[in-house]
Formats: structure tokens, sequence, C-alpha cells
């Protein structure tokens, strides 16, 4: 006998822990602090009578696992960390919409499915915090810089090994929760947009293609500083000049690169004065896409722009790499089951990929097959307390996402 989730039962939980852990100015789950800790308590409480397995590993993300027949195991993912005055979905939805399928599979097979059923609530993925995202998914894939995170600091001085140690995590073993991915065979993981492609274009869900890639860098141009009313126009050395013709190029790049993002996202000034011309602009490039080929020829453009306009402009520019991550595509016939489950429960599929990065890519990144599935955001917002999503819209990525869940299992027997 075939047994349905409760998606209204995820709903009435998610505004259970927005009342628990959230106030007028939205959720405030940081990670390691007391609110958070308390979220977290409150989750295990809601599996109570469930026979799981539950730890934390030595990175301190809590693992929900049914055991079943077999070792090989599907592992659904999500966050119940926010960042400060945050949404009451973001990263929660993927935890308790994954607690409702494990429930779910529990009553499917008496509590013995054919494979190992596994859910994970990562530790600190917004990076709040400390200022690095994706902190308990990174150790467990091997790719978290140990030397970086090891030096990082709050706004109140403490560093992330005490922050982990207050909360009984040793810091120089954060890695060693790399064997929890030991069995995995697949990766899911359901949230919310976050931004406004699929309220654009009125469908409830989405399957998810990858994570962009990311190079992010500081451009600066330096010219000379001149007293702005005894310099003609043409004699100036204008730093500022420059980097503005840098602003309508980056929407260019990012038009030619069909679905990428160009964002100059800060500018800064020196002597920053308004009796002087300026002698030094720097500011921050963003340019994300999906394909590594696309995101190099992007970023050569821009290169190759700045230098353009440091020529016109008679001044100096150089770059410096802030950070860079490759695109993380996701598996294919993950993300062909995601197009069906998305299809038997709202009629229309669409693939988009995801700007944000997510958890999910540092699981694709240790080499597990992984897909997301994305529901529509209201107003395209996110990490704000407006953001929203419609109930029904809710309801109807739980099942599809149980519908995903089960599918996965069939791909994992057949030997995937």
């Amino acid at each position: 006998m075939s047994i349905s989730p409760n998606p209204k039962r995820t709903v009435a939980e998610l505004k259970e822990l927005r009342a628990l852990t959230g106030d007028e100015n939205g959720a405030q789950r940081l990670a390691f602090t007391d609110p958070w800790l308390k979220a977290r308590g409150w989750l295990r409480q809601k599996v109570v009578g469930l026979p799981l397995e539950i730890h934390e590993d030595a990175a301190g993300n809590t693992w929900f696992t049914l055991r079943g027949e077999s070792e090989k195991a599907l592992v659904m993912g999500g966050h119940i960390d926010s960042v400060p005055n945050g949404g009451w979905l973001d990263g929660c939805l993927n935890v308790l919409a994954g607690i409702e399928v494990l429930r779910r599979i529990h009553a499917q097979y008496n509590g013995k499915p054919p494979i190992t059923v596994r859910v994970v609530d990562w530790a600190d993925e917004e990076g709040a915090r400390f200022g690095k995202s994706l902190f308990g998914s990174s150790a467990c894939s091997g790719n978290l810089d140990m030397n970086e995170a090891r030096g990082l600091v709050d706004k109140r001085g403490i560093k992330l090994p005490d922050a982990l140690k207050n909360v009984g995590i040793d810091f120089e073993r954060v890695k060693d929760s790399g064997v929890e991915l030991k069995n995995a065979a697949a990766y899911l993981e359901l949230h919310i947009e976050q931004g406004p492609v699929l309220l654009d274009l009125d469908l409830p869900l989405g399957a998810v293609l990858g994570t962009f890639g990311v190079e992010r860098h500081a451009i600066t141009f330096h010219g000379q500083a001149a007293h702005s009313g005894s310099t003609p126009m043409n004699r100036r050395k204008d730093a500022f000049l420059a980097a503005a013709r840098m602003s309508p190029e980056a929407y260019r790049i990012a038009e030619r690169s069909g679905i990428g993002v160009c964002t100059i996202g800060s500018c800064t000034t020196k002597p920053g004065i308004v009796t002087s011309v300026v002698e030094e602009c720097r500011i921050t490039l963003d340019q994300r896409h999906l394909d590594a080929p696309a995101l190099a020829r992007m970023l050569q453009e821009a290169k190759t722009a700045s230098e353009k306009f440091a020529q016109e402009g008679n001044v100096k520019v150089s770059w410096e790499r802030l950070w860079q991550i490759a695109p993380r595509p996701f598996n294919d016939e993950l993300i062909s089951l995601c197009d069906d489950a998305i299809r038997e429960t709202s009629g229309k599929p669409h693939r988009l990929p995801s700007g944000p990065l997510h958890d999910a890519a540092e699981v694709a990144f240790a080499g597990v097959p992984t897909v997301m599935m994305f529901v529509q955001s209201l107003h395209g917002i996110s990490h704000n307390k407006i953001e929203d999503t419609k109930e029904e819209h809710l309801e109807m990525c739980v099942t599809a996402f149980d519908k995903l869940a089960e599918k996965a299992i069939g791909w994992i027997q057949k030997g995937s």
C-alpha cells in the first residue's frame, strides 16, 4: 500500500520553529549560538518515536539515519542555521521536508527500507557569523581550507575554533566528518529559490542544474590626485572615470554570456575628498556562471575592458583575486528524476541554475551524485524577514521532494 507524506505537518513545523527562534525582525538562528542549539534540540524532539540513529559528526553536522537493508545511502540535506534577521524558510525547509520524507519512508517500509536513508542538518551553511559559508559541508567534503578557517573571527573577536570548542567541536578534527559520505549514493536538497525566475514564469517548482562557479576580484585603477578647481578636464588622470566605465561593461559581459551574472558590489576612492580628482579607485567584481569556459571568458573580457579603460583614461590598473570556486554541475540522471517528480506534482518542470552556493555544491565536489529542487520564492527575496512562499507551494514541494526521494531509492537500487 502506498503511503503519502503529510506536507501540512511540515508547514506547521516551519511556523513552530519561526515562533521558537525568531522575532519581529526575522529568524535569529546564527550558527553556534544558543538559539541555534535550541532549534537543534527542538528538531530532535520532532523525530522521537522513529527508529533513527542520531549523532553529530566531527564538524558538528547532525545526522538522522534510518538503517535499511543496504548500506548504500540516500542523503537529504539542509541547515537549521540562519542569517541574522533572516527568512523563515531558508535552510530549515530543506531539513523539515527531509524529516517528513523520512517519516513516510519509515511507514512505507515498516522501518526497514531497501537502502539506508539519512537526513543531515549541516553546521553553519550561512557563514554569517565568521564570513565563511558552507563550513560543515566543506569540512565533510574535504574542501575546507583549514588555515583560512583557523583565523576566522566574528564581530566580538571570538575565533572560529573557540566558538566550535564552546559547543563541543574540536576544530582540528572537523575533516574527520568525511567518513559520513562513505556510503552516500545520492544527495538531494530542497530549497526556496531565493530569486525571481520561477516567480516570473509563474511556476511553483524547478530542477536545479548546478551551482554557479564564482570569480571574485578587486580591480584598482591608479591615477593622480589633483585639485578639482585648477585641473582642466583634459589634463586629469581620473581613476574613478576608468572604474565607472566598468559598470555598464559588466552588464554587457553578463548579457553576452547567456545565463552569467556580473556584480560590482563596492567602490572606494582615495583621497576621497570633494576637492580632489580621484587618485585611486578600488572596485569589487563578482562574476558567476554555470559553465567553466564561459566563466573564464567573462573574466578575460573584464580584464581586457579594464585595460582599455585605463589606457583611455591615462591611468593604470591592477587586479587581485579575492575568491574563486568552480561551477558544480549536478547529476544528469538525478536532474531527469527531479523533472519527473515535478511533472507528476505540478505538471510542468523547469530547469535553472543556482546563483547562490549551497551545501549541495560541496557534496557534489565530494563525488556524490547530487541534485537540488527549487520552490518558488514570493518577491524573489531571501535573507530578509519578508522572505515567503505560498503555503500551497510549500505543500507541493514536500510532495514533489518525496516523489524524488522514492525515485532516487529505485535509482540507487538499480546500481547507479
